[in-house]
């Protein structure tokens, strides 16, 4: 069965096909593919001896005062996904352990993917510990709640 034939009711768009590959891709973009304007400034607070602070970050290229701006960079496009938010907070109807996870707390702003970002991130149970942790090193990795 050719191409134009399994096109069925779209054989209209045959003489697209070649161009369907590219067509593809542009209408997908990666994570990687962020505008010039990504900014985000993060603050951390109650996190510890050397942790705590506010950081600048820009990505691709990546600069900034963050201490590992291009693990932050990295963790950043580890989370991002077409069509989702990056800083999308935990669901009101989550299940989570409740585990506390210590007193930190940071807080996100800026524009990141071209969408702007306000999100905070604590570590009050296991669902926020671990999106804290996807996080890492953006944010301090923190591990088990010091005594």
């Amino acid at each position: 069965m050719s191409y134009v034939t399994r096109l069925g009711r779209f054989a209209r768009f045959a003489p697209l096909a070649p161009l369907a590959p590219l067509l593809v891709l542009t209408a997908a973009p990666s994570a990687a593919a962020h505008t010039g304007s990504d900014h985000l400034t993060v603050t951390v607070q109650d996190a510890g001896t050397g942790a705590d602070g506010t950081y600048e970050l820009d990505c691709h290229p990546g600069h900034g005062s963050h201490p590992d701006v291009s693990g932050a960079c990295a963790a950043l496009d580890r989370n991002t996904q077409w069509g989702r938010d990056t800083f999308a907070p935990v669901p009101n109807n989550s299940i989570c352990t409740m585990q506390y996870g210590g007193p930190a707390t940071a807080h996100v702003t800026g524009t990141w993917a071209g969408r702007p970002v306000d999100a905070r991130f604590d570590r009050s149970d296991g669902c926020d510990i671990a999106r804290w942790d996807r996080f890492v090193p953006l944010l301090p990795e923190l591990g088990a709640p010091r005594a």
